[in-house]
């Protein structure tokens, strides 16, 4: 039998499903990964490897060993999900099936590209093939804290001669080049008194309007070609309130803490020292204009947000190297064409992802994973793209870890 064969539709499609019912907030990730554990169990991995990122917080690996006479190849994912929007008109963690859409919390980052490299491994076990490299599934956590359950891995040991990630960036798609991703907060202290004295007050939202204003005027010159729209920026989180825990049960108190969240994304040629300096110069502008400004930068942000914690530097591996060599071929016999772009892919390049730190350690990796259509994206996926991902997953984790060195 051909490989291909001992992978089936609706197990890809049933296991996404399990998936989205594991509620795998950032830094409460635990149902997934409790999940996974049994699943690596009850399939019958060589090695179930179980750690602990941070206190009470733990990743899995699955592993299928090889003799050691080839070379080895990791199918990388992370967990844990993007925040719930407000718009669901059902519950999120109940998955739905809509004709080629699969709905569902994550699913779309990036339950899917899970389902699909599990998938793929477990069809590698199944054909019985004598495997000469490991097979290393990483389901992680933490990649929307910068890569915290990867760059743990890593410093772990565990290392691989390949990885593809299938972030959802569609199959149409092999990402070689993506942007570095830096989160830092700013707070601004005011002078809270009741708004009977507002007069007497410094109201710290009032003053993190300049700040906003400034920021969205800040230049950045791109650094890159392949990557022409980066850097970019975005404060994407707000909270103010009374004192540091940002008490809201008085709001006839005017507000003396106001915290931002600044996300920024930034090409090859840029610091995190550089970029943090340039908002250190913007801040100290207004407090020169304004006696009564007071701010901190503060990095790395507060754990509390559960934001950033590692720094996630741009990547950029070789359009030509031989994983992606592998995977572009393999695609082509599960498709009949080769994937329409190689590269920077603009603009999903502008996303940062854990193949900065695999690249980093020397892991020669790339990107290719099931998108959806383009309504709604976040919320759903391809069933067809999360099929083709696993089928072109299949064919190049055998060809990798079955051949000699």
């Amino acid at each position: 039998m051909n490989v291909l064969d001992y992978l089936k539709k609706q197990e890809i499609v049933d296991l996404a499903c399990d998936l989205i019912r594991q509620p795998s907030l950032t830094n409460m990730e635990g149902p997934a990964v409790d999940y996974m554990i049994n699943w690596y169990t009850d399939q019958g991995f060589d090695e179930v490897i179980v750690q602990e990122v941070q206190p009470g917080r733990r990743q899995v690996l699955g592993v299928l060993k090889g003799d050691g006479t080839g070379k080895s190849m990791m199918f990388n994912g992370h967990l844990d999900i993007d925040p719930i929007t407000a718009d669901w008109e059902w519950d999120p963690y109940e998955p739905r099936v809509d004709g080629n859409r699969l709905w569902g919390a994550g699913v779309h980052n990036m339950k899917s590209g899970d389902a699909a490299f599990l998938s793929a491994a477990l069809a590698i076990k199944r054909s019985g093939a004598k495997l000469r490299g490991d097979l290393v599934c990483a389901t992680v956590v933490g990649e929307l804290q910068g890569g915290v359950g990867t760059v743990h891995m890593l410093k772990e040991g565990v290392r691989t001669d390949y990885a593809i990630v299938p972030e959802p960036y569609s199959v149409d798609n092999i990402l070689t080049k993506c942007v570095g991703v830096h989160d830092f907060a700013i707070n601004v202290i005011g002078k809270s008194e009741h708004i009977s004295r507002m007069e007497e007050s410094i109201d710290a939202i009032r003053k993190m309007r300049v700040v906003l204003d400034r920021i969205d005027g800040m230049e950045f010159e791109a650094r890159d070609p392949d990557l022409p729209g980066a850097p970019r920026w975005v404060a994407g989180s707000i909270i103010g309130g009374r004192n540091r825990d940002y008490d809201l049960a008085g709001p006839y108190n005017i507000p003396d803490f106001c915290t931002i969240i600044v996300d920024f994304r930034y090409p090859p040629g840029y610091t995190i020292e550089e970029i943090n300096q340039r908002f250190r110069d913007m801040l100290e502008e207004i407090a020169a204009e304004d006696p009564e400004f007071r701010y901190e930068l503060e990095y790395p942000v507060n754990p509390r947000f559960r934001v950033g914690g590692t720094p996630m530097p741009p990547m950029g591996v070789d359009p030509n190297a031989e994983i992606v060599r592998i995977l572009k071929e393999n695609h082509r016999k599960v498709t009949g064409a080769y994937p329409k772009q190689i590269g920077a892919v603009i603009p999903r390049s502008y996303c940062g992802n854990d193949t900065a730190h695999l690249a980093h350690a020397g892991v020669e990796c790339c990107l290719y994973g099931p998108r959806g259509y383009p309504d709604q994206v976040e919320k759903h996926v391809r069933i067809d793209e999360m099929v083709t991902c696993a089928r072109s997953l299949v064919l190049s984790g055998y060809q990798v870890v079955t051949r000699p060195r």
